[in-house]
C-alpha cells in the first residue's frame, strides 16, 4: 500500500475529532517537518544577519575609501613639499650666483611633482596649435591671425588636465578667427 498524498488535519480547527486519532506515522512526519521548518527558520536568520553585516562591512569600506582615496597621491606628493621649504630657506640667503642655482633647484622640483602627478594618472591637454575642442578647451575669446587658421588655439592661458580619462580641467584658450579684410 503506497501512499501518495499524507493526510494531516485541516488547520481551520475541522477535524479535531480526528487529530485525537493521528497515526504514528503522522506523527513523526509532522515532527520531522516541524524540525525541518526550525532548520530553515534559523538558516534564514543566520542568512539575514550575514546580509546585514555584508551591507555595514561594505559601506563602511566605501566611506574609508572615500576617506583615504588621496592617500597614495600625498605620500607622492610630501618629497616635494620639503624640497620647496628647503627652496625657499635657500632664497633667503641667495646672492649674485646662487640665485641662478636656485631657479634650477625649483625646475627640478617643478619636474618632481609633474612626475609624481603624471604616476597618478594626470595628463595635461595640449591645446597650442590644435582644433578648438570644446569637449576639452574653455575659449575665453577670439582674436584675428593670418598665422594659425581659424578654429584653431592661437594662445593657451591656462593648461588645462585630465585625471585617467575624466577632464579635470579644460584649458583656457583664445582661439585664432579669420583677420577682417579691409575695404
Amino acid at each position: 500500500m503506497s501512499k501518495t498524498k499524507t493526510e494531516l488535519p485541516e488547520p481551520d480547527g475541522a477535524g479535531l475529532a480526528e487529530n485525537a486519532a493521528l497515526t504514528p506515522e503522522q506523527l513523526e512526519e509532522l515532527k520531522s517537518r516541524a524540525v525541518k521548518a526550525d532548520e530553515n527558520w534559523d538558516r534564514l536568520l543566520r542568512t539575514t544577519a550575514d546580509f546585514d553585516n555584508f551591507k555595514k562591512r561594505a559601506a563602511r569600506e566605501k566611506i574609508e575609501s572615500a576617506q583615504y582615496a588621496s592617500f597614495t597621491l600625498i605620500q607622492k606628493i610630501l618629497p616635494v613639499l620639503d624640497n620647496f621649504e628647503m627652496a625657499l630657506a635657500a632664497a633667503q640667503s641667495a646672492k649674485g650666483d646662487k640665485l641662478a642655482a636656485l631657479e634650477s633647484g625649483v625646475l627640478m622640483i617643478q619636474q618632481q611633482l609633474k612626475s609624481a602627478l603624471v604616476e597618478t594618472g594626470l595628463e595635461e591637454v595640449n591645446a597650442t596649435g590644435q582644433p578648438f575642442d570644446p569637449n576639452v578647451h574653455e575659449a575665453v575669446s577670439q582674436h584675428e591671425s593670418a598665422e594659425v587658421a581659424e578654429g584653431n588655439v592661437l594662445q593657451q592661458l591656462r593648461k588645462g588636465y585630465k585625471f585617467k580619462d575624466r577632464l579635470l580641467r579644460p584649458a583656457t584658450v583664445v582661439v585664432a578667427k579669420k583677420p577682417a579684410t579691409s575695404a
